[in-house]
Order: C-alpha cells, then structure tokens, then sequence
C-alpha cells in the first residue's frame, strides 16, 4: 500500500480535475512518469488503485477485528491493582537489598576480625 501511495505521489503528474481547482504545481518532466507508461506499463493505474482497495479493506478489516476496549471503570481498577502489585514487588525488592547489605555487612565485620586477630588464623591452621 505505501509503495502504491508512494508511486504515485512521486511519479505521477499534476493534472486539472476541475475547472474551479487549478493547479497551482507543476513537475520537471523527468521526475514523472508520461502518460503511456503510466497507463499502460507496470505498475498501472488499474493495478495501483486495485492495490489501495484491496489493502484499505484489509486495514478495515483488521481494525473492525480489534477488541472493545474496556469501560473506563474496569481501566481504573486495572491500573490500581497494577499499582498495588508493583508497590508489593518494590517493597519486597527493598527488602532483599537491605538484607543484602546486611549480609554483606556481616561478611565484612567477619573478614575484618579474622584479619585485626592473627591468633584465629593460626588457631585454625595448628
């Protein structure tokens, strides 16, 4: 579809549909297509339309195919429970940090002393 759209905003011409409307921009001939080749060769104009209305029905299709979004009601309660939940989970996060760092704490109180007391090291090795 957008190689389609693409095309023919890039290729094709300006031209006056309407007596009312004029045109008020013009192309270099080199930068559109004339008009046999766009008639006749491909991509043509039959090709190129067919194309948009088969792949704007599929996008109807697709879009009437999505679900019904819920009530704003149902959202808000959603969203709360969603919120309570991540509250739980940072509280438990926050909990093993702290826990971590005690540990990591106590593993530290423990290295020191082993090295502040000579007398452990040898105990443990005689």
């Amino acid at each position: 579809m957008s190689s389609s759209i693409a095309y023919l905003t890039s290729r094709a011409n300006f031209v006056q549909v309407s007596q009312e409307i004029p045109i008020t921009k013009s192309r270099a001939p080199e930068k559109y297509d004339p008009p046999d080749v766009f008639e006749g060769h491909t991509p043509n104009k039959k090709e190129l339309v067919t194309d948009l209305i088969v792949k704007a029905k599929q996008v109807e299709y697709l879009i009437q195919s999505l679900p019904e979004p819920d009530p704003e009601e149902k959202q808000v309660e959603r969203l709360q429970a969603l919120e309570e939940e991540m509250s739980q989970a940072n509280a438990e996060y926050m909990q093993a940090v702290n826990r971590a760092k005690n540990l990591h704490a106590q593993i530290c109180d423990v290295l020191r002393n082993m090295l502040d007391d000579p007398d452990i090291l040898q105990d443990e090795a005689g």
